[in-house]
């Protein structure tokens, strides 16, 4: 039989974390490759099984607890990274927190390093400071329609004016933004939708490489969003009429 390099990594994965659900099951506590591996390929069948990706992301942090797995693995592994093929396509699913024990901590109340326990102040403990800005709050919305025949996901933190050419909607509005979303989720367009998507500015530099191809500099450039426009335009991508114009509803 014959595989490919993907398909030859997915049984890899699938292997590992059946040793990881025997010795689960047997009552043993699991290292850092066994705890890894059974939560990605929780996340990859979900995914097989027709889950969304943040239902398949909810259904991989569930599987396991921090007792569930041996001292120290809970401090490494904070994050995991797996491509799972969806309904839609394959996409990347990221497992941020994969035990749930900001959940946890949140339940417990507000981290306070100067009321940190022994076990908090342990050697490599993160004690994360509040943060007074909390999460950004959308600064607008628009409204998508996807004219494609096909679903169309946006990932959270993709230009959203050079999103998919047949989601038709305000680009101008969108330039500089993306959705105003968890990191590493997405949005769904279903073929003939109309959804409404909450945006928030691009932060840090706020310069925009790759994507399709309409920017590829800093978003806040003299003429940088004309030409953008522009080439959206050009390229057939619905909703992008040049500034001073009305857009296409």
């Amino acid at each position: 039989m014959q595989l490919t390099p993907t398909e030859r990594d997915r049984l890899l994965l699938f292997t590992a974390a059946e040793l990881a659900r025997s010795r689960h099951a047997r009552g043993l506590r699991l290292n850092l490759p066994e705890a890894t591996a059974l939560i990605a390929d929780t996340v990859c069948e979900a995914a097989r099984d027709g889950a969304r990706l943040a239902a398949a992301v909810a259904r991989g942090r569930a599987v396991l607890g921090p007792d569930d797995v041996l001292p120290g693995v809970v401090d490494v592994l904070t994050e995991i990274n797996v491509e799972a093929v969806f309904d839609d396509g394959s996409r990347l699913a990221v497992i941020a927190d994969p035990f749930g024990a900001a959940e946890a901590a949140h339940a417990a109340g507000p981290a306070d390093p100067a009321h940190a326990t022994a076990a908090d102040r342990a050697p490599g403990a993160v004690l994360p400071a509040p943060d007074p800005a909390g999460d950004p709050e959308p600064t607008h919305t628009v409204r998508v329609r996807n004219t494609a025949p096909v679903p169309v996901s946006v990932t959270s933190h993709f230009h959203f004016f050079e999103a998919n050419p047949r989601l038709e909607f305000d680009r101008s509005a969108a330039y500089g933004t993306h959705l105003a979303v968890p990191a590493g989720s997405s949005v769904r367009f279903d073929p003939g939708a109309t959804v409404e998507v909450p945006l928030v500015p691009i932060g840090g530099a706020r310069i925009a490489i790759g994507f399709a191809g309409l920017v590829d500099g800093p978003l806040d450039a003299p003429g940088a969003k004309a030409e953008a426009l522009r080439r959206a335009a050009a390229c057939g991508y619905l909703g992008a009429a040049p500034d001073g114009q009305e857009a296409r509803s």
